[in-house]
């Protein structure tokens, strides 16, 4: 058998569509799918992310069992940086004293693994991250 990753179903309340719009688009996802209650994107290597619009108000606890987060890898460090800019320009709180370096998640002592963590309005956990050789 040969399989790969295809996409992610995330539940949003719409009103937050609009942060989930620039969000993707910053991170040069494009739209490859559109109606009223749904919206898909492909960052152009593998994989989609489906943003739905979800009537229920119940929100995931992301320490409870399940999916904990969802993680982008980006290409260069400051791309970590840049994304953390623009999380800040849209009063998006950064999580766990990030964007920081993370040793204890690296296989090899001449790598890195920096990352930035945040919660969307729906309580959504991300992750941006580079990994890659120490500067």
């Amino acid at each position: 058998m040969n399989s790969y990753f295809y996409h992610i179903q995330i539940n949003i309340d719409f009103k937050n569509l609009g942060f989930y719009r620039k969000l993707m688009a910053f991170l040069g996802w494009s739209i490859i799918f559109e109606k009223e209650n749904v919206i898909g994107f492909k960052s152009g290597k593998n994989g989609d992310l489906w943003f739905v619009n979800c009537p229920g108000k119940d929100i995931s606890d992301y320490d409870s069992r399940g999916v904990n987060h969802i993680s982008i890898r980006v290409d260069e460090k400051e791309d970590v940086d840049n994304v953390a800019d623009f999380l800040k320009q849209n009063a998006v709180v950064l999580l766990f004293g990030t964007p920081k370096h993370r040793p204890e998640f690296v296989s090899a002592k001449n790598e890195t693994y920096y990352q930035v963590m945040f919660k969307t309005m729906d309580n959504i956990l991300f992750e941006v991250v580079y990994i890659g050789i120490n500067d």
